[in-house]
């Protein structure tokens, strides 16, 4: 582990001091200089971006670190495979105006921001025209009347981007705006900046979630028990402790989680954390992303030995998001693979 005190320092700081140049990164863990020629060509077309308080949990000297190949630029993401697309989920079709994506029934998707705190590798929205999509302050009375056109609609979910990248101040004005409208009941944000920077749980953001009109979710995402230090917990069970519903987020990743013991380990960490395991995605079959794709045998058989050795509460749903569906198609026991 690198001796980096993040813990001390404000979530703004650690923001703005990111890790983009990967022999920086390399130098860091010790590792070798012949990977940087296809590090520097994958990060061409989608930068590294990774905070230091994330690189403080890698294993110095381990070029098969979990965390350390979920942000690395490969050159194998330069490799052109048919099933690999720019746009795997449809959100193109789905995006009905500036930042608003609508695929479900009940709930749609605002993406406040397009920056990261991270560029996970297998991100499916690595190729998404964030810049058309970044919702003003002068849209949100279309915005309104879209809702209120949609008398279903009662979730709204903050994605991007990552909502959490954005100033307390920022995020309060949009949590204003929506409480407004009394057909709304929950709001969740999709977050893996409290994974990354875990300082960002701080008392503005809490006293901010904590005495909203609407039920807040935060989802999470972490992938691997390796992300989830004493400290990263703690401030996750900050949450927790008022009353906000935590969940967790994974992806099925080769390399990175692909066994039922990393992924056993996962759910018990979470839920050391308070937080629940809440799905587990296959790989949504993004350009760039094709070398953490898993064969379908491989992946009923590590999820068959998770449900074996977890109690059900803390078993994630496998899913698949297919662009056009109403809903997540659940995998185990079907033909979905």
């Amino acid at each position: 582990m690198i001796n980096y005190l993040y813990q001390e320092q404000n979530w703004q700081s650690q923001l703005s001091d990111l890790i983009t140049d990967p022999k920086e990164l390399l130098d860091l863990l010790a590792l070798p200089p012949d990977l940087l020629e296809g590090s520097y060509l994958a990060s061409e077309s989608f930068k590294l971006r990774v905070p230091r308080a994330f690189v403080a949990k890698m294993q110095v000297g381990n070029l098969h670190d979990p965390l350390l190949l979920q942000v690395l630029p490969h050159h194998l993401e330069l490799e052109d495979h048919p099933e690999f697309v720019t746009d795997p989920l449809g959100e193109e079709q789905a995006n009905q105006q500036p930042g608003l994506l609508h695929k479900y029934k009940s709930r749609f998707l605002l993406t406040l921001t397009g920056a990261c705190a991270v560029h996970c590798r297998y991100c499916f929205r690595r190729h998404f025209p964030y810049q058309e999509n970044l919702p003003k302050a002068q849209d949100w009375a279309n915005i309104k009347h879209y809702i209120e056109s949609q008398p279903e609609i009662n979730e709204v979910i903050l994605s991007g981007g990552d909502p959490l990248t954005l100033s307390n101040r920022k995020l309060g004005e949009w949590i204003e705006r929506l409480s407004s409208i009394q057909q709304l009941k929950f709001l969740r944000i999709h977050s893996r900046v409290p994974i990354v920077i875990p300082n960002r749980v701080d008392e503005a953001l809490i006293s901010l979630l904590k005495n909203s009109r609407l039920r807040i979710i935060v989802v999470v995402h972490s992938n691997h028990a390796a992300e989830l230090d004493d400290f990263t917990c703690r401030q996750l069970n900050q949450l927790v402790e008022q009353k906000i519903v935590v969940l967790n987020q994974a992806v099925l990743l080769k390399g990175v989680n692909d066994s039922a013991q990393n992924l056993v380990d996962l759910s018990y960490r979470l839920f050391d954390a308070g937080v629940l395991p809440y799905y587990l995605h296959v790989l949504d079959k993004v350009k760039g992303a094709q070398h953490f794709d898993l064969k379908s045998h491989a992946i009923e058989h590590i999820y068959k030995d998770v449900l074996a050795n977890l109690p059900g509460y803390l078993v994630p749903k496998l899913v698949r998001e297919i662009a056009g569906e109403n809903n997540k198609t659940p995998l185990f026991g079907t033909t979905n693979f």
